[in-house]
């Protein structure tokens, strides 16, 4: 039997670090998507400790500014997209308000951190969630466009083809068929 899932990135991530570091006993606050704010100092070994576990969930603590502030940059995109910005909002907006910095800036230095642009990643995101979308959600391929802020259907189907290398429809025919097979086990 196969199961389909649904679930929120940053909810459960949230929900990860508050148990882990429940375990510690230490006195923190999530105060955003990737950012923790503790209320005492940790000693070396207990925050060694903090790092060591967090690793075994993918998590990695961050210190360098530049990476930082990339890893901003990566989780203001992924608010924008997964957590429905309103429709018309340009994304070097929002990430300009959003982190303070003019979106030249912004662009300059993730490109060359990442060696991509943010629009090509803010693509590969979009088309991710719209994958996601068509798996679990019974919207139509209009609805999906709408939710992630494209112009018309054939934008997002654009996209959805050149990224994946085929259309968000065969995308779609080829989760129903791989349902019916599952189904028929």
């Amino acid at each position: 039997m196969k199961a389909f899932l649904k679930f929120d990135i940053p909810t459960l991530a949230k929900k990860v670090l508050e148990e882990k570091l429940q375990l510690f006993d230490v006195k923190f606050q999530v105060t955003g998507f990737g950012e923790l704010e503790f209320f005492e100092n940790l000693n070396e070994e207990k925050l060694q400790a903090i790092i060591s576990l967090f690793q075994d969930y993918g998590i990695e603590v961050i210190e360098n500014q530049k990476t930082i502030l990339i890893q901003k940059i990566k989780d203001a995109i992924h608010e924008m997209i997964f957590q429905d910005t309103p429709v018309g909002v340009k994304s070097s907006v929002y990430l300009a308000e959003k982190l303070n910095h003019s979106y030249g800036y912004l662009s300059n230095l993730f490109s060359e951190v990442t060696y991509t642009s943010i629009e090509n990643y803010i693509i590969l995101q979009k088309i991710e969630y719209a994958k996601q979308l068509i798996v679990n959600d019974k919207l139509s391929l209009t609805e999906i466009a709408y939710k992630l802020n494209y112009s018309s259907v054939a934008h997002l189907s654009t996209q959805f083809k050149n990224t994946t290398g085929i259309t968000p429809s065969a995308f779609q025919r080829i989760i129903t068929k791989r349902r019916e097979l599952a189904n028929k086990k």
